[in-house]
């Protein structure tokens, strides 16, 4: 295959993800939806549809395949490593009171949206199942994480464990992976009305999600703590994901696992990060930035890293 042809085949995956984030961004421009939309389409998205899109892509997928011990638990041990980079990045290029909202900006990605699309459109129904899975250790790590993090380097916080673990077990996209297992393991059938209704409902969620990622961002809001953001979105875009992507395949990891890999460490920084940041007074300013940026970057960064990763032949 051409370098040409394999540059297309890879546009086709990325092209119509980040085209929907556009869209997003211009329907917000012209004033065809608002803020108002864009907060209970979000709520819509996080507290229904997208468990229905977990739960439906799991009980029909194989359980052996989509739960992958060594995929997860990798996933996990390089979370926490790509957090411990961060953190000492940080440490001697940001200032304290920053720092908090610099490393999670630079570890925590919007796998649950991005991710899980992009997964989607290169792996299909494998894309989605295994992807569905791996968001369980995505919500739990990045929790965590990020709330250590910000109590730390934020006066008067404290790390509230008993609200974080309350909120991991009552997260409507872990409840959708705890539904979905026994399902898939006794191969429990469900009627086909309900499984159509189910589809239906679930087909809703990407296009909704990130046309409200797009309506989301403010690219007039770069010009505040610009040099921080830069920093901190060339880690979570470039360094960290060509850094966990080469140690998985040093490990093993090939063809659709790491590719999989890759697309949720390459995803850009989760709108989350702004919530968590904006509850324990830290710089939102900064959190917003790092948002924007990734988003933006992430149309090239993920298109060029798929199209290396194939013609390496490592995907």
């Amino acid at each position: 295959m051409s370098l040409l042809a394999l540059f297309a085949r890879t546009l086709d995956v990325t092209l119509p993800v980040f085209a929907m984030v556009f869209v997003g961004l211009g329907l917000k421009r012209v004033g065809w939806i608002d803020a108002a939309f864009v907060s209970t389409a979000s709520a819509l998205v996080f507290k229904a549809t997208l468990p229905t899109l977990i739960f439906m892509s799991l009980i029909q997928a194989d359980l052996a395949v989509a739960l992958n011990a060594p995929l997860l638990l990798f996933f996990a041990l390089a979370t926490l490593v790509q957090f411990l980079i961060s953190w000492a990045w940080a440490h001697y290029r940001v200032p304290y009171a920053d720092r908090g909202v610099y490393i999670q900006g630079a570890f925590r990605g919007n796998c649950g949206i991005v991710g899980l699309a992009l997964a989607a459109a290169m792996y299909g129904s494998y894309g989605l199942s295994a992807g569905g899975v791996l968001l369980g250790v995505v919500i739990l790590t990045y929790n965590a994480l990020s709330v250590i993090v910000l109590a730390t380097f934020q006066p008067g916080q404290s790390t509230d464990w008993r609200h974080l673990l309350g909120s991991i077990v009552t997260n409507p996209l872990i409840i959708a992976v705890m539904a979905a297992v026994p399902f898939a393991a006794f191969d429990l059938p469900l009627p086909s009305w309900l499984m159509t209704s189910g589809e239906y409902f679930a087909s809703l969620t990407l296009p909704l999600a990130l046309i409200c990622i797009g309506a989301t961002l403010s690219v007039s809001s770069l010009r505040e703590d610009s040099q921080a953001a830069l920093g901190a979105s060339t880690l979570k875009m470039v360094v960290l994901p060509g850094l966990a992507t080469l140690a998985a395949w040093l490990l093993g990891f090939s063809g659709r696992e790491l590719g999989l890999l890759f697309l949720f460490f390459a995803s850009p920084t989760a709108a989350a990060s702004f919530v968590m940041v904006k509850a324990l007074g830290g710089n939102t300013a900064l959190a917003a930035n790092i948002i924007a940026m990734t988003t933006l970057m992430a149309s090239v960064t993920v298109t060029l890293g798929i199209f290396v990763l194939r013609g390496l032949g490592w995907i």
